[in-house]
């Protein structure tokens, strides 16, 4: 029986049928049932940061699993304590307020519960967006395929065109609660916003009293170059949120709050059973240190200026789009799907958000020698279609 129908077997079918059963994983590289090994530049959607198998991530999880695994959130435990204290440091604000969840999607929803206790219920949001599946999350989301089937989602979401300023100044207005934004929207096949966007939406939602909430589900923990994709405008937010990368590869999701948006949540107005739990967080806190330790940063960006001069060149790329490590290739045609299953031959996984358009997402631990195979790879591919 083949891995797709041993999948049908067992799942619900809202994944579709995965062609590959993938057994192990070490730094960049995965293999599958086989034992051939494919290059991850897909990082479990922009989720195993520091790659596969880190051992200081593998240490910090064994070494926790044997004294504590889960506490509630009746107690506190050092080590959750010790992760919110160095995201502080990263957001460097001393008002940031942290609350742990599992996942993006609960991150999100935690933000639309705290707009909602400003006292309005009107969010904005951005077409083409995607903020979760979960139904605030998705009734924030600007993808009308997605939402359809779930209608009547939450009420009084406006979505205004990403990148637009013209919208903004009607768009946004005393009655709206919240304006929830991606720096880069990721699922949409990684679309940029024009520089100062972000700025003059900070600037309308301060003039209107709304709070800003942004969205750093895929951009953050350093996948843009910087720690957060709203710190290359340098403005402040009043709440954002983070998952995927956050937590090193296991479940973690956080919605951090700042200033007086900090003081939104009270005692039982919202919670997490497993959310900063003592197994995530110190995957969480070893990713980090890994990222600072080994100075992943300081050239996260080059590769992503070397993707994007050199696959522009190519032949059949229409547009090549993101940041550091998020990277949208899109090409003259349809043929997404076709490009994504040759670099999977060529032993590269990657995904195709639309028909367009293939994303790579690879841990930042990604060498130079690995993004020249990648260029020369899809290079390779482009050409033999001519």
């Amino acid at each position: 029986m083949s891995v797709s129908e041993q999948w049908n077997e067992a799942f619900t079918s809202n994944y579709g049928s995965p062609r590959l059963l993938l057994t192990e994983g070490k730094g960049l590289h995965v293999k599958d049932g086989n034992g051939r090994e494919y290059r991850d530049f897909l990082g479990g959607i922009a989720t195993n940061i520091v790659g596969h198998a880190h051992p200081k991530v593998i240490k910090a999880v064994e070494d926790q699993i044997k004294t504590l695994s889960h506490v509630s959130n009746l107690y506190a435990h050092p080590q959750v304590l010790e992760l919110a204290k160095k995201l502080k440091e990263l957001v460097g604000d001393d008002s940031a307020r942290i609350f742990f969840c599992n996942s993006g999607a609960e991150a999100n929803e935690a933000a639309i519960k705290a707009s909602r206790l400003t006292g309005k219920s009107k969010i904005v949001a951005f077409t083409n967006s995607f903020h979760g599946r979960t139904m605030g999350a998705l009734s924030i989301t600007g993808q009308p395929g997605k939402a359809a089937p779930f209608e009547p989602l939450l009420p009084g979401v406006k979505f205004l065109k990403y990148g637009d300023f013209k919208s903004l100044k009607k768009g946004i207005t005393k009655r709206t609660a919240m304006v929830m934004i991606e720096p880069i929207q990721g699922e949409a096949g990684v679309l940029t916003l024009p520089k100062g966007f972000l700025t003059a939406v900070r600037e309308r939602c301060t003039e209107v009293g709304a709070l800003l909430a942004i969205d750093e589900v895929q951009t953050g923990m350093g996948r843009t170059g910087k720690w957060f994709g709203y710190q290359h405008e340098g403005i402040k937010p009043d709440i954002i949120t983070l998952a995927k990368g956050l937590g090193g590869g296991l479940p973690l999701g956080a919605m951090i709050a700042f200033g007086e948006s900090a003081k939104l949540f009270t005692p039982g107005t919202h919670g997490s059973t497993f959310g900063g739990n003592p197994i995530s967080v110190v995957a969480s806190r070893a990713a980090i240190s890994v990222i600072e330790d080994d100075q992943l940063l300081s050239r996260i960006t080059a590769f992503g200026e070397l993707i994007i001069n050199t696959a522009q060149t190519f032949p059949k790329v229409k547009e090549v789009r993101g940041a550091g490590l998020l990277i949208g290739i899109e090409f003259t045609e349809p043929i997404g799907s076709e490009i994504l299953a040759a670099l999977e031959d060529r032993g590269f996984l990657v995904n195709s958000p639309n028909p367009t358009t293939i994303r790579i997402s690879p841990p930042l631990i990604a060498v130079e020698t690995d993004v020249n195979d990648f260029l020369v790879a899809l290079r390779a591919i482009l050409v033999g279609r001519l």
